[in-house]
């Protein structure tokens, strides 16, 4: 198109706001999960990432990732985001808005890794690590998928991130999990400090995921109408399938379950949210919120210490909500006659993104370990990071 369209270029906009509300929303709600003398740390592990991630992206990512390339690179022709003006090719939107949009997912994409570290990983080595992998692990992943790369010329869908966002952050946390260690403090002393934190982040996640979902439409259409309602259908079924699990195995619903439930829906309908119908999307829900419901059951027993459950709510519900993609898809998906072709490409596409995600993090991890301390001090772990860290307290 040669010009740009008010209406989409709003939605966008209005869209690109959203999802840069959902970083601080991740902020409380991990923040609520943890313990009250590490919150204001926990929180921080995601606020930075809005600094980070957007420089990272505009000096490179953005140019490794949409770049003209070929199958597994970009370019860096658009360094600085030098060029980007005038008209995004294909869509009715201002190239520069374009960029912008995609930085948002660029900063909460790290931020969600976040969780798997929490209360012992160095603040340091942490802003290091996801400089490090804005630009290595993620950008040439956006390209193979979203930027003209292998995987989408492929036919792999990917709506707004099953992949790209929650594969790569889920597997790269668990990976960080195991390299860390676990954490020496007591699991009795590991409660959520702060529910209503937890309910008032999930909430603003939930909000801004309509932008997220939405706006991967790229206008406001009837794809970005359907997108916000299987997004709310998913998280909603989510919900109520954790809650119902929860109450039947505990004989308690929690309101921190209720809450990460419905993130886990929206998590699994990602990938597919413009391309399922709405009782597809209420299926994904239940199941992605089942798969991940179980996952974390069995990461108890592993060893694998996964503070607030990153893996099993990110990777494996992106997993699952990347490949059922393949079986409720309206076009090609298996129960709409597609045979087993797209189910096959979806699923060959997750695995891809996550042993990437797997190959680069282990590379990062293992060169900050020789170049500095990765792990926090002992006696900083017990006692909590925000006075030694960040000379603040939440709670004075």
């Amino acid at each position: 198109m040669e010009s740009t369209s008010a209406a989409d270029t709003a939605w966008i906009l209005t869209s690109s706001a959203l999802v840069l509300l959902m970083t601080p929303g991740l902020a409380f709600f991990y923040g609520g999960l943890v313990r009250g003398q590490s919150v204001l740390n926990t929180m921080m592990m995601s606020v930075i990432a809005m600094g980070i991630g957007a420089l990272c992206w505009v000096a490179l990512g953005y140019s490794i990732a949409f770049g003209d390339g070929g199958a597994w690179f970009g370019s860096f022709e658009h360094i600085g985001l030098r060029g980007v003006e005038g008209v995004e090719d294909g869509l009715a939107i201002p190239a520069i808005l374009f960029a912008m949009f995609q930085m948002t997912f660029a900063i909460i994409t790290p931020a969600l890794i976040s969780g798997a570290v929490v209360e012992r990983m160095r603040f340091s080595a942490y802003v290091l690590f996801i400089m490090l992998w804005s630009i290595v692990c993620y950008a040439p992943l956006c390209h193979w998928v979203w930027g003209g790369g292998w995987i989408g010329s492929w036919g792999v869908l990917d709506f707004a991130g099953g992949t790209v966002v929650h594969i790569s952050a889920g597997v790269s946390a668990v990976v960080c999990a195991i390299m860390l260690g676990r954490r020496g403090t007591q699991e009795s002393e590991l409660r959520p400090h702060n529910v209503p934190f937890v309910l008032l982040g999930g909430g603003l996640l939930w909000f801004g995921w309509f932008g997220f979902n939405g706006g991967s439409a790229l206008a406001a259409n009837e794809t970005a109408a359907m997108a916000v309602m299987t997004t709310t259908l998913a998280a909603a079924a989510g919900m109520m399938a954790w809650t119902t699990l929860e109450w039947r195995q505990r004989r308690r619903p929690s309101a921190v379950g209720a809450m990460i439930g419905a993130v886990v829906g929206l998590v699994t309908i990602t990938p597919a949210a413009g391309f399922v119908s709405p009782m597809g999307a209420i299926a994904m829900g239940v199941l992605g919120s089942a798969a991940a419901f179980y996952a974390i059951s069995l990461f108890a027993k592993s060893g694998i210490d996964d503070s607030l459950d990153v893996f099993a709510c990110h990777g494996v519900g992106g997993l699952v909500g990347s490949v059922l993609t393949g079986v409720f898809a309206l076009e090609g998906g298996l129960l709409y006659g597609g045979g087993f072709e797209l189910l096959m490409k979806q699923t060959v596409g997750a695995l891809a993104g996550g042993l990437w995600a797997a190959i680069v993090t282990v590379g990062i991890f293992v060169f900050l370990r020789s170049v500095m301390r990765v792990r926090v001090l002992e006696d900083q772990e017990e006692s909590g990071l925000d006075l030694p860290v960040h000379g603040e307290e939440a709670y004075a």
